[in-house]
């Protein structure tokens, strides 16, 4: 049986062992050639390291509980704390926690039917004297629902079973893969192949852009969203005046005629006289990459792509 067959037949069991599929899944990605794929997979069984972005799926909503003391010995404890207070006075990082834990780590919490403990202790004195005048916060306790930790082993299974579907209907060599083939099958088109099919299925609405240097970075657009263009280029490296300019240059110009040409004169005009900004060194990202990035930005901006 191939590999590809092996992985299809796993996943669709009652409660299958993600560790072991996604073993194979990286065997499959090795030798169909796709590197992307072969990161997600390590990702996913190895855990995501702190220097690497996590997939929205693995991004959840937290709840928070806390115990105050005030005077002549009154107390309040285990009372829920509104989710926007914390954003207002901490910060959206503390209520959205990326889970950076293996899948099968995550797999036994979602069995377990607990919910998973955050610590949360900076946020004593970033609260402190918000939620309840005159009360002292001692200690504030922060949880992820069991739901959320069964959402991200769902959604991984599914996942898996999509992109072995996809692969099995547009890349015939992935189903000829087995333990006892001795030749790769990769090629350059079957890799691209491959990567592009693990960008939508797994991604969704992501475009990666791959400067010359190898370096990837993701663009998570929403068409006709110029609040996540701005995000996103600002986070791939633009500064946020720049981000700002250009994303408001692309809006203003229209959705292009042509796919194959996403950016209007102004864009362009706007490109070639921030070039030399890019290249001293000056943007955390070099003008060739610059280029292809707002290409694909404008792309995802104007729902072409």
């Amino acid at each position: 049986m191939s590999i590809l067959r092996e992985i299809q037949a796993a996943i669709l069991q009652d409660n299958p062992n993600l560790g072991t599929i996604l073993l194979k899944l990286r065997f499959l990605a090795s030798r169909l050639g796709s590197e992307p794929l072969e990161d997600w997979v390590k990702f996913e069984a190895e855990g995501y390291p702190k220097d690497a972005d996590v997939p929205e799926y693995r991004v959840a909503a937290l709840s928070f509980r806390g115990s105050w003391s005030g005077p002549f010995g009154s107390g309040i404890n285990n009372a829920p704390i509104p989710t926007a207070l914390v954003e207002e006075h901490a910060s959206k990082e503390w209520t959205r926690y990326k889970v950076r834990e293996s899948i099968a780590t995550v797999q036994d919490m979602a069995a377990s039917g607990k919910t998973m403990g955050i610590n949360a202790s900076n946020l004593i004195l970033l609260l402190q004297g918000k939620v309840y005048e005159d009360f002292a916060c001692n200690s504030i306790i922060a949880e992820m629902s069991q739901i959320a930790i069964q959402e991200i082993v769902q959604t991984v299974r599914a996942r898996i079973l999509e992109l072995t579907i996809e692969l099995e209907k547009r890349v015939p060599a992935a189903v000829e893969v087995t333990l006892q083939q001795l030749i790769s099958s990769k090629t350059p088109e079957t890799a691209a192949a491959v990567t592009q099919i693990f960008n939508q299925t797994v991604y969704g609405n992501v475009t990666h852009v791959t400067a010359t240097d190898g370096a990837q970075v993701t663009l998570a657009i929403t068409a006709g969203d110029t609040v996540s263009m701005m995000s996103e280029l600002a986070r791939a490296g633009l500064p946020d005046d720049a981000a700002k300019e250009i994303t408001n240059i692309v809006a203003s110009e229209g959705r292009p005629p042509a796919a194959d040409k996403p950016l209007g004169p102004k864009a362009l005009e706007w490109i070639k006289k921030n070039a030399p900004k890019a290249a001293s060194g000056a943007w955390k990202i070099g003008s060739a990459v610059a280029t292809d990035l707002l290409k694909e930005a404008a792309l995802k901006y104007y729902g072409l792509k």
